[in-house]
């Protein structure tokens, strides 16, 4: 008798509501938003004594490269729980069912697209709104002052930069669309907080940054796989620092 009245008050027990899944969603939003493990990662190093300034304004390159390298991890270890908590594969959620081979395929020669597009991008705002350019020299270049810099920088672009900010854009969008308006509204969001998250360039390289965002975010949602915008983005970002120190 009691074992049935729990079988039945278990059958008819209410779902979360919806809710519930949207004030999860935003904090998993929230935390997968890179400031808060950036902040706890940087006050941990600063904790023992390892600050991110050699000498006043001038970056420590190792600590660009530790904090980046240790945000990564974190960052994707978020990722990887909260789809399993939810009862997601991540395979589905990030990398989807087409072939990896051929979303590599395709990602290649949006490296182009996207150089193309930020190269016309900076040079508008530039030349149509050029009190945007707040940093006279990027602080970040300043750091490839030999090339074992380069070497170490390339590598943390690659895993920061290209994997980590793809696999983080995936897992927003994917949140916005199931839960948070859609994957419209997740582009313009995250778009935005990109941007906003590279001012320290200037506010000219955050417009860049932001409208770059729009766009693979744009291909994963198009494709629902961040293969071909993270080797996209991988291979701007490397092919920047190639830039830079052929220019040096």
């Amino acid at each position: 008798m009691g074992y049935a009245c729990a079988v039945n008050n278990a059958e008819h027990s209410p779902e979360p509501s919806a809710l519930n899944h949207r004030i999860v969603a935003i904090l998993e939003v929230l935390l997968c938003s890179d400031f808060p493990t950036q902040l706890a990662i940087g006050s941990t190093f600063s904790a023992f004594g390892y600050t991110p300034f050699a000498s006043p304004g001038q970056l420590r390159v190792g600590y660009v490269v530790w904090l980046s390298l240790a945000d990564s991890a974190a960052l994707i270890g978020l990722v990887l729980l909260f789809l399993h908590a939810h009862g997601e594969r991540p395979r589905d959620v990030l990398l989807g069912r087409k072939p990896i081979a051929r979303e590599f395929a395709i990602g290649v020669p949006l490296i182009l697209v996207a150089l193309a597009l930020g190269g016309s991008v900076l040079l508008a705002v530039r030349h149509f709104a050029p009190s945007l350019r707040t940093v006279e020299h990027n602080p970040l270049q300043e750091l490839l002052r030999s090339p074992p810099d380069a070497w170490r920088f390339a590598f943390v672009v690659l895993v920061a930069g290209g994997v980590r900010e793809e696999i983080q854009r995936a897992f927003l969008l994917h949140r916005f669309d199931v839960w948070l308006g859609g994957g419209r509204a997740g582009v313009v969001v995250t778009s935005v907080a990109f941007g906003a998250g590279h001012l320290l360039q200037g506010a000219d390289a955050a417009v860049v940054t932001g409208l770059l965002g729009a766009f693979w975010g744009t291909i994963y949602l198009r494709r629902r796989s961040c293969v071909a915008p993270l080797v996209s983005h991988a291979g701007f970002d490397l092919m920047q620092i190639v830039q830079y120190m052929i220019k040096v």
